[in-house]
């Protein structure tokens, strides 16, 4: 099935630029490497890491990093932007790596455009090594419920509120802007949850987090109207 990204790749790219948008400057990314600080991984894998740019926020961090995306032009772009990082051309349900592979795991905002979690979800868990950490940015479900209609405006265009329908039913959708189309996934919460349960793993750290408002306050407080995401670390047993 066509998702889109082959042709939307470009206009993602430029879109992103180096720095990332409002999401993830001021919403995950704080959070995001202060949990991979936290973790003292030495060795990461991310999946679905597109332009690579979270793979060289690791690198920065000092995690030998791995990154993995199904587009071809998305992943020329981060070799070609990190010339001394690793980057494979592969699918989240098929990951071509040897179990155990990784102390961390992490999915910025894939999960979303992958179809079968069922399939990608125990893959991360396969490679995560006993007592790693798979480390989740995801949008929220009620987000996803009705992405490809947006905000419920009035007369004059203002906001009046982000509306909610059949939340309970697994769907993709084609959303669009600014040149980018692409398919996204909704799926209600207690997918994604059962699917990590199932997966044999344990829920260690959860938040909804703040924008940094002092940054962008007018966007910070748009945000908190309707907030997008979730973090999630979900960690591997450690063998006994």
């Amino acid at each position: 099935m066509d998702n889109g990204w082959e042709t939307s790749a470009g206009a993602w790219i430029a879109d992103l630029g180096d720095d990332g948008d409002f999401g993830r400057r001021y919403v995950l990314d704080p959070v995001m490497r202060a949990r991979v600080r936290a973790s003292r991984a030495a060795h990461a894998l991310d999946v679905g890491c597109g332009e690579g740019r979270f793979c060289r926020m690791l690198r920065d961090d000092g995690v030998a990093a791995t990154g993995l995306d199904p587009t071809a032009a998305l992943i020329e772009t981060a070799k070609h932007r990190d010339r001394a990082g690793r980057y494979v051309r592969g699918a989240a349900e098929t990951l071509p790596f040897a179990a155990a592979s990784f102390d961390l795991v992490v999915s910025y905002l894939s999960l979303i455009d992958i179809a079968d979690i069922d399939a990608a979800i125990p893959e991360m868990a396969r490679v995560l090594a006993p007592g790693g950490t798979l480390l989740v940015a995801n949008l929220t479900s009620f987000n996803t419920s009705c992405a490809d209609r947006g905000w419920v405006t009035g007369a004059r265009g203002e906001r009046l509120h982000y509306p909610i329908d059949a939340y309970l039913d697994d769907r993709a959708m084609w959303v669009e802007w600014r040149g980018i189309r692409i398919v996204n996934h909704h799926r209600p919460m207690r997918r994604y949850m059962r699917a990590f349960l199932d997966a044999g793993l344990q829920l260690t750290f959860f938040d909804e987090p703040d924008p940094i408002a002092a940054t962008a306050p007018a966007r910070a407080r748009a945000y908190r109207r309707v907030p997008w995401f979730l973090v999630m670390e979900w960690r591997r047993p450690a063998a006994r």
